[in-house]
C-alpha cells in the first residue's frame, strides 16, 4: 500500500535542535508517522518546554542535552540514545544559527561560530551515526540547507558560506555512503512563517512585501510544509533519492523577480 511507504514505525529519528520552529515541525510530522523522536538542545529548560509541546500532539519525545559542535559530547549523547531508545535510523541535522553582520564588521570568532554550528556540527553528528547505518545497510540523513546554499544575501556571509558548504558536504556524503543504502539529502526552506519571522510578516513591512512579490506561490511557507518534505526524505518513498537538496520555497529560486507594472497573465 502507498501509505506503507511513509510508515516510520520502529524507526528512531534524531532531530538536532528540534525544540522549536522548523525543527519541531519536522519532529511532529515524523512522530505522527510513527518514528520515535529524539531531540537535543543546549539547555534543559528548552527541552522541558518542547516536551510539553510535543505531548500536545500525542508524541512522547526523548530529550537530552548535548552540544552538536563538541565531538565528545555528541558521542556521549548518541551513546545514550542508542542505549535508551535504539540505533538512530533517521538523522535530521537541523541545529543552526545565523548572525546578520556585514563582512567588514564581522568578528572572526562570530564567523567561525556560525561555520562550526551550521557546517562542522552536521559532519560531527553524521560521522557518529553513519557507521551503524552502514553496518545495517539502512539509514536516512537530512541536512538542513537553505536558499543561501545557492545564492548570497547582504550581511549573511557566514551563514551562506556554511549552507553552501553543507550542500556540497551532502553530495560528498552521498558519494561515499550511498553504496551502503544510505540516503543523504538536504532540505532548503524558503521563507517560513515561524514565531521568529512574525515581526517581519506584517502587511506593509518591506521584507514581507519582498517575500510576497518574489514567491510565485504567493504566501509564506508553513513549518509543516518543511516537515512534509522531511517525511518524504525520511521514508521508503525516497529510497533512490540521493545527494539532492529539496527546496521548499514556493518557487522563489525559479523566479528571477517581479517588475512593477509587469503583466502577470
Amino acid at each position: 500500500m502507498i501509505t506503507e511507504l511513509f510508515d516510520l514505525k520502529g524507526k528512531v529519528a534524531l532531530i538536532t535542535g528540534g525544540t522549536h520552529g522548523i525543527g519541531m515541525a519536522i519532529g511532529k510530522v515524523l512522530g505522527k508517522a510513527g518514528a520515535k523522536i529524539c531531540v537535543n538542545d543546549l539547555t534543559q529548560d528548552r527541552l522541558d518546554a518542547c516536551k510539553a509541546e510535543y505531548a500536545k500532539d500525542g508524541i512522547d519525545v526523548y530529550t537530552l542535552v548535548f552540544d552538536v559542535t563538541n565531538e565528545a559530547d555528541v558521542d556521549r549523547g548518541i551513546s545514550q540514545i542508542e542505549k535508551e531508545v535504539g540505533t538512530v535510523d533517521i538523522l535530521v541535522n537541523n541545529a543552526g544559527i545565523i548572525k546578520r553582520i556585514p563582512i567588514l564588521d564581522m568578528p572572526m570568532d562570530d564567523f567561525r561560530q556560525v561555520i562550526d554550528v551550521d557546517l562542522v556540527a552536521p559532519l560531527i553528528v553524521a560521522k557518529r551515526v553513519a557507521p551503524k547505518m552502514i553496518a545495517q545497510r539502512s539509514g536516512k540523513i537530512i541536512n538542513m540547507c537553505s536558499m543561501m546554499s545557492v545564492y548570497g544575501r547582504n550581511s549573511v556571509s557566514a551563514y551562506a558560506a556554511a549552507k553552501g558548504g553543507l550542500k556540497l558536504l551532502t553530495a560528498n556524503m552521498t558519494c561515499e555512503w550511498a553504496k551502503y543504502n544510505l540516503q543523504i539529502n538536504g532540505i532548503g526552506p524558503g521563507y517560513i512563517a515561524t514565531s521568529q519571522t512574525a515581526p517581519i510578516r506584517e502587511n506593509g513591512h518591506p521584507f514581507n512585501d519582498l517575500v510576497m512579490t518574489r514567491t510565485p506561490a504567493g504566501r509564506w511557507g508553513e513549518p509543516e510544509d518543511v516537515g512534509n518534505a522531511a517525511l518524504f526524505l525520511a521514508s521508503k518513498a525516497s529510497d533512490f533519492v540521493n545527494g539532492h537538496v529539496l527546496y521548499v520555497d514556493g518557487g522563489i529560486l525559479a523566479n528571477f523577480g517581479y517588475v512593477k507594472g509587469e503583466n502577470d497573465i
